[in-house]
């Protein structure tokens, strides 16, 4: 199954509550950090630009962070 793209953040949000795992990708060349959540059935990303990460990563629920460089 093909990973499934949000725009919105608050959609996203909501995966991530329900989510075993969320992955960080950080792209410092385009200035864009991927996010993915793995949930049971479904593997959500969305992108967000580097300056706004940090807060949006405080604001996910998401129990199991994983950064990978």
């Amino acid at each position: 199954m093909a990973p499934i793209e949000v725009h919105s953040k608050e959609e996203f949000k909501k995966y991530a509550e329900n989510a075993i795992e969320c992955r960080v990708y950080r792209d410092t060349k385009k200035s864009i950090a991927k996010i993915k959540a793995r949930t049971k059935k479904k593997l959500v990303t969305i992108k967000v630009p580097l300056e706004q990460l940090e807060s949006f990563l405080s604001d996910i629920n998401c129990e199991n962070i994983i950064e990978i460089k």
